[in-house]
C-alpha cells in the first residue's frame, strides 16, 4: 500500500516530537551526570574529613565503624547514580538520530483499543504522561513485529499469551532525525529495507541487525527453553548476528540475574573478536567475555608445552606431501578428536585406579625425600572404592605431612649453618618480626644464641622447601606426561582399552611414534592438547567454571566431539548456543556437526533444539547460485533476491600474468570505491608470497593468525582465517585444479568463495578447479587473461 503525503508528514511530525523529547532528556541527564560526578569527586576528596574516628573504647570503635559505613554507602549510592545516568545518556545519544525502525498497530483481543507500538534499540518513555514512545526490540510485545504479518497474532508475556490483531506493519529508515525511507509491509522485514542494508559496503566491524531480524532468526534470539541450541546455517544466513542479538535479548530478559561477564563467546580467531566487538555496545549492553579455544589451551598447557594451534595443523594438512607419515598424521587427527578416543580415555582412568599410575620422586638438593615407588605404594593403599581424583587429594595431604617430617629433621643438617652465615641484616630483622608476630609479643628478642639458631634454622629450611610444597600442592608429583605417553608405548594397553586390535585406527604404530616423539620434545599436537588436558583433569580433578551461565560457540563445525564434551565438563552450569555450517568444516578432525551430529547428543534430545537457517543474505543471488553447487545439500540454500554480476573465472597462463591481472582488477575495484576487498589465498605461506610479490604495486594488508583487528582496504588473507567475516569483493588468488582438487579441500574452497558480498572473481593458473568446472556453465563467466606482448 502506498503511503500518502499526509501520512508521511504525520510520521515525520512524530519523529520530530520524539527527537525533541529525547533532546530534553539528554540535556537534563547531561546536567545530572555533571552534578553527580562533582559530588562523587567531592566525597572522594573529603572522604576522611566527614568520618569520625574514635579508637578509645569498644563504643568509640563502634561509632567509628558506623560513621565509616555511612560514608561508604553514600559514596556507593552516588557512584551508582552516576553510572545509571551516564548509561541512560549514552543510550539516548545513540537513539536520537534514529529513534525507531518499525511500527505495529495492535488491537488486543476483547478490547477496542488499538495501540501504535514503535520499536527501537531501547525503550523511551515520555516523562510527562508516563507512556512509552518507543519500545525496546526485546520487549515481549515487540516479537509481534518479527513473527507476524498483518492479521491475527499473539505474543507471550510472564502472565500468559496475549492474542489480538495486527492492522498495520510499517518500517522506517531514519537518519539524523529525518525519515528517509518508509513503507508498509505484509511480511516480517520488507525486501526494500533488506535490499538497502545488504547493498551497503561491508564494515570493519559487524553491526546490529535488529531492524532486519527475520522470523527464523527471531526464533533463535528469543529461545530460552533449550539447554543446547544448535543453529545449523548456510554461509551468510546470519548465524553470528542472530547469536549476538540473542545475547542482548537474554541480558535484557534476565537483567536481575544475568550479567555480561557471565556469558562467554568462543570465536574462531582473535581478529573475529574485534569484528564482533561493537554489536552489544550498539545495543546498550556490555560486551561479554570473548576468547578462542586455543587461548584456553594455552592458558592451561602453554607453560609446559609448545602447543600447535589449529592454523599450523591446517597448514600441514593443506601443504604436506601425501606420504605414509602424512596419512598416519591425518588418520590420527581424526581418531583423537572422536568419541571413540574419549571412551578410551575414560577406560584408561578406570584402569589407572587399579594399576599403572606414574609418579615423580620428591627430591631436595639431589636427595630423594619421597621416592616414586613409595608414593605409588601409598596411592594404591587407599580403598579401591575411592575415586581416582579423591585419592590424589589424600596423597597430596600425605606428602605434605612427609615434607613436614623431613623439614624438622633437615634443620640440623650442615648446609643449614652455611645458609645462616649468609643471612644479612634484613633477613635477621624479618626473622625477629616473624617471631614476634607468631608469638603475638613485640617484646621478644634473641638473647639466647641457641634460641636464635633454632629459629633461624627453622626459617631457612622452611623457606628452602617452599618450592617443594608448592609443587606438591599443584599436584606436580604426578607424571601426567608419562601417563599420556604410556597409552602409546605400553604394549597392548591401548588395544585392550579400545576393545581389541580391530578397534585400533590404521597406521597405529606410526601414530604412536609421532605422538611420543613430540612429547619427548615437549610439544603437543593440536589433536593431542584436549585429550591430554582431559586426562589431567580425570586424574587431578576437573577445574570447572560455575560462574559462566551461557556459552556461545561460533564455527561449531570446527570443534571435535572430544572438544565439545570437554567444554560441557568445564562449564557444568551453563547453557550453550552452537553456531555452525557443516559445509564449512575445513579441519581434518572429526566435526561435532558431522555424521550423526554428536553435538546434538551432548545434553540429550529433550534439552536440545536444532534450528536451520537456509536463506543466505550475504551474497548476491548469482554468487549463491554458483557456490551452492559445490557442497552436498546445496540445493536447499536459498539466495536472497539481490542481483549482481555473475562470478568470473579468469584463467592465466603464467604467474606473472596472474599477478598483472589481479593488480589491474584491484585497481579498478579501488577506483569504484569497494571498501573491503580480500585476496584469499589457500595457505599462510601462499599469502606471504603474494603479499611480497604485490606490495610494491598497491597498498595491501597481510592478515596472519596474529592479526587482532579487522580493517578495511585490500587484504591478503589465508582461506581459513577468512571464516566468519565478509568482504565487498573477493578475489581467489589461484583457484586452479593444481591448488584445489582433493575432496578434503572442497569445503575450504566453498568457504573462501562465500566470503563475497557483491563480487567474486576467481583467478586460476591453468585449468580451473573441478569444484568450478562441475558447476553449470551459465552460473559463471569464464575469461582467458590476455597476455600483453
Amino acid at each position: 500500500m502506498d503511503i500518502t503525503d499526509q501520512q508521511w508528514h504525520e510520521e515525520q511530525r512524530r519523529v520530530d516530537g520524539v527527537v525533541g523529547k529525547m533532546d530534553q532528556q539528554i540535556h537534563q541527564l547531561s546536567l545530572e551526570v555533571g552534578d553527580v560526578k562533582s559530588e562523587v569527586v567531592d566525597i572522594r576528596t573529603h572522604f576522611w574529613d566527614d568520618v569520625k574516628v574514635y579508637m578509645g573504647t569498644a563504643d568509640d570503635m563502634g561509632e567509628t565503624y558506623t560513621s565509616l559505613k555511612q560514608q561508604v554507602e553514600m559514596l556507593s549510592e552516588r557512584e551508582r547514580s552516576h553510572r545509571l545516568a551516564y548509561s541512560s545518556l549514552k543510550k539516548l545519544a545513540r537513539m536520537v538520530k534514529s529513534p525507531y525502525f518499525g511500527r505495529i498497530d495492535f488491537e488486543e483481543e476483547g478490547t477496542q483499543d488499538k495501540a501504535a507500538i514503535y520499536l527501537g534499540i531501547a525503550s523511551f518513555m515520555d516523562e510527562d504522561d508516563q507512556t512509552f514512545l518507543v519500545y525496546d526490540w526485546r520487549a515481549p510485545v515487540s516479537s509481534l513485529y518479527y513473527d507476524y504479518p498483518p492479521g491475527p497474532a499473539a505474543y507471550d508475556t510472564p502472565s500468559g499469551e496475549i492474542k489480538g490483531e495486527i492492522s498495520l506493519k510499517r518500517q522506517y529508515v531514519i537518519r539524523d532525525g529525518r525519515v528517509s525511507l518508509m513503507f508498509d509491509t505484509g511480511v516480517t522485514i520488507g525486501d526494500e529495507l533488506l535490499q538497502q542494508v545488504l547493498s551497503r559496503s561491508s564494515d570493519a566491524q559487524m553491526k546490529s541487525i535488529v531492524a532486519t531480524i527475520q522470523k527464523e532468526q527471531n526464533q533463535i534470539i528469543r529461545n530460552d527453553r533449550s539447554r543446547m541450541l544448535i543453529v545449523q546455517g548456510a554461509a551468510g544466513s546470519g548465524k553470528t548476528s542472530s547469536a549476538l542479538q540473542r545475547v542482548a535479548y537474554l541480558l535484557y530478559k534476565n537483567r536481575e540475574t544475568l550479567q555480561a561477564d557471565q556469558m562467554l563467546l568462543f570465536s574462531p580467531n582473535p581478529m573475529f573478536n574485534s569484528y564482533v566487538s561493537t554489536v552489544l555496545p550498539e545495543l546498550g549492553e556490555e560486551n561479554m567475555q570473548q576468547t578462542t579455544f586455543q587461548q584456553y589451551l594455552e592458558s592451561r598447557l602453554g607453560r609446559e608445552f609448545q602447543l600447535e594451534d589449529p592454523f599450523i595443523q591446517i597448514e600441514y594438512v593443506l601443504s604436506a606431501p601425501e606420504d605414509e607419515a602424512y596419512v598416519a598424521r591425518t588418520t590420527g587427527i581424526r581418531y583423537k578428536s572422536s568419541t571413540s578416543f574419549l571412551a578410551v580415555m575414560d577406560a584408561y582412568k578406570l584402569w589407572l585406579e587399579q594399576q599403572g599410575m606414574i609418579f615423580l620422586s620428591i627430591r631436595f638438593k639431589g636427595r630423594e625425600v619421597v621416592s616414586a615407588r613409595k608414593i605409588r605404594q601409598q596411592f594404591y593403599s587407599y580403598k579401591s572404592s575411592v575415586r581416582l581424583a579423591n585419592r590424589v587429594v589424600l596423597l597430596r595431604d600425605w606428602l605434605i605431612k612427609e615434607v613436614i617430617a623431613f623439614e624438622k629433621a633437615e634443620r640440623s643438617m650442615p648446609w643449614v649453618d652455611d645458609e645462616i652465615e649468609l643471612l644479612d641484616a634484613d633477613d635477621y630483622r624479618r626473622a625477629f618480626k616473624e617471631q614476634q608476630r607468631v608469638h603475638k609479643d613485640e617484646s621478644i628478642t634473641f638473647d639466647d644464641a641457641d634460641v636464635e639458631k633454632e629459629y633461624l634454622a627453622r626459617m631457612v629450611v622452611h623457606e628452602k622447601l617452599k618450592p617443594m610444597r608448592r609443587r606438591i600442592k599443584q599436584l606436580r608429583f604426578i607424571g601426567i606426561r608419562a601417563l599420556y605417553r604410556q597409552l602409546f608405548e605400553k604394549e597392548g594397553l591401548f588395544a585392550s582399552l579400545a576393545g581389541g586390535e580391530q578397534a585400533l585406527p590404521e597406521y597405529w604404530d606410526e601414530i604412536s611414534k609421532q605422538t611420543t616423539g613430540r612429547l619427548e620434545q615437549s610439544e603437543l599436537a593440536y589433536e593431542d592438547a584436549t585429550p591430554f588436558l582431559y586426562l589431567m583433569e580425570l586424574v587431578q580433578g576437573f577445574q570447572t567454571n560455575t560462574s559462566i551461565r551461557h556459552v556461545i560457540i561460533d564455527e561449531a563445525q570446527d570443534y571435535s566431539p572430544f572438544q565439545l564434551h570437554f567444554l560441557k565438563r568445564l562449564f557444568p552450569r551453563c547453557r550453550m548456543t552452537a553456531l555452525g555450517d557443516v559445509n564449512q568444516g575445513i579441519y581434518a578432525h572429526a566435526s561435532a556437526l558431522g555424521e550423526n551430529d554428536p553435538i546434538a547428543k551432548l545434553y540429550g534430545v529433550e534439552e536440545t533444539e536444532l534450528i536451520r537457517l537456509m536463506r543466505s543474505y550475504r551474497s548476491t543471488r548469482e554468487i549463491v547460485e554458483f557456490t551452492r553447487g559445490m557442497v552436498a545439500g546445496g540445493e536447499e540454500i536459498m539466495p536472497f533476491n539481490r542481483s549482481g554480476e555473475k562470478p568470473q573465472v579468469v584463467v592465466a597462463e603464467d604467474r606473472e600474468g596472474l599477478h598483472d591481472g589481479i593488480v589491474a582488477d584491484l585497481q579498478t575495484l579501488i577506483a569504484e570505491n569497494y571498501d573491503s576487498i580480500a585476496v584469499i589465498c589457500k595457505t599462510a605461506n601462499e599469502s606471504a608470497d603474494v603479499y611480497a610479490a604485490l606490495q610494491h604495486r598497491l597498498p595491501l594488508l597481510l592478515v596472519t593468525k596474529q592479526t587482532s583487528s579487522f580493517e578495511k582496504g585490500v587484504q591478503i588473507i589465508p582461506s581459513y582465517l577468512a571464516k566468519g567475516v565478509e568482504f565487498d569483493a573477493v578475489l581467489i588468488y589461484d583457484g586452479s585444479a593444481e591448488r584445489y582438487r582433493r575432496e578434503n579441500e572442497r569445503k575450504l574452497f566453498y568457504t573462501a568463495c562465500t566470503r563475497a558480498m557483491h563480487l567474486l572473481h576467481i583467478y586460476s593458473l591453468g585449468q580451473p578447479s573441478p569444484f568450478i568446472t562441475s558447476q553449470a556453465g551459465d552460473s559463471f563467466d569464464l575469461l582467458q587473461l590476455q597476455v600483453n606482448v
